[in-house]
């Protein structure tokens, strides 16, 4: 039982590492990667309807901003997850959680203002910071839906 914490926590490390790749790839690189899922959709989307393909087009900020979105939401259960495998409990759990998402996003903002191509935008730190906590709430959800508790007065 004494590994599960570290697994947890190293979880935490590998998916911080990820996104670190990710935003240590200069602009063109990773503008080309959010560019090929953009034209995915747009081809679906084109399938679909050939109308929509014109508004679809629209799509490489949402994707950008998305994909911000989901990394950041997987972090914060990824942390909520780590801390409590460590013996932390309550809302100081989830607080913590979204400190070290929130954190991170904006350590991650910082280091692509020293990458080509890139910006450090206080806007993708918010983005960032919403998914984590709604990571969170997913989170609680879960946890409220299929492992409640007789009493219903608590966070845990």
């Amino acid at each position: 039982m004494k590994n599960i914490p570290k697994a947890a926590w190293a979880a935490v490390l590998i998916w911080m590492a990820a996104i670190f790749f990710l935003s240590h790839q200069p602009g063109s690189e990773s503008g080309e990667l959010s560019s090929a899922i953009t034209e995915k959709i747009i081809a679906a989307a084109e399938q679909i309807s050939p109308a929509l393909g014109d508004s679809v087009e629209k799509l490489h900020t949402i994707v950008r901003k998305s994909a911000h979105f989901a990394a950041y939401l997987l972090l914060g259960i990824l942390a909520l997850n780590a801390l409590r495998k460590s013996g932390a409990a309550g809302f100081r759990s989830y607080a913590f959680a979204f400190c070290i998402a929130a954190g991170y996003a904006l350590t991650d903002e910082f280091h692509q203002l020293f990458i080509p191509g890139r910006s450090g935008e206080m806007r993708d730190v918010g983005i960032d910071s919403a998914g984590a906590a709604a990571g969170l709430l997913l989170f609680w959800l879960f946890r409220r839906w299929f492992f409640p508790k007789r009493d219903s007065r608590s966070i845990n």
